[in-house]
C-alpha cells in the first residue's frame, strides 16, 4: 500500500512540474513585437523589439531623411527634413496599431505580434 502511494505522489509532482515547465515555455517562447521598416513597399529592416539591447538610429534617405530610433521595446521616427513631420510628431509605438508613416519619403513603421495581436473574435 505504501509503494502505491510513494508511485501516486511521484506522478502527482511530476505531472505538476510538467505542467509549470510547459507554462514557462509557452510564456517565454511567444513571440515578441517586431518593427517592420518599408519604403517604397520594401522591407528594409525587421527588428524584434524585445531583443534590442542598447537604443541605436537607423538613417533611412530616399527623397528626404529619417532618423528612426530605436530602443528596448519601442521604435519612432525621432527626425525628418521632410514638409508636414507628421511621422515625428507620431512619437513612439510598441504595438500594434497605428503604425508611423512618412509619405513624403515612402517609410512606414509597423508593429506585428506582441501584446496587441487581436484575438480570435475581433473582426
Amino acid at each position: 500500500m505504501k509503494s502505491n502511494r510513494f508511485w501516486l505522489a511521484l506522478l502527482g509532482a511530476l505531472l505538476v512540474l510538467s505542467c509549470a515547465a510547459a507554462g514557462v515555455y509557452w510564456y517565454l517562447g511567444r513571440g515578441g513585437a517586431v518593427a517592420v521598416v518599408t519604403q517604397n513597399g520594401q522591407e528594409l529592416y525587421r527588428i524584434e523589439l524585445s531583443r534590442v539591447l542598447r537604443p541605436y538610429t537607423i538613417e533611412i534617405g530616399g527623397d528626404y531623411t529619417n532618423t528612426v530610433q530605436v530602443e528596448p521595446g519601442r521604435i519612432c521616427v525621432s527626425h525628418a527634413d521632410c514638409p508636414d513631420k507628421i511621422c515625428v510628431d507620431r512619437g513612439w509605438i510598441s504595438a500594434r496599431g497605428a503604425p508611423i508613416v512618412c509619405l513624403p519619403n515612402g517609410l512606414v513603421i509597423e508593429i506585428e505580434g506582441g501584446d496587441g495581436d487581436l484575438d480570435g473574435t475581433a473582426g
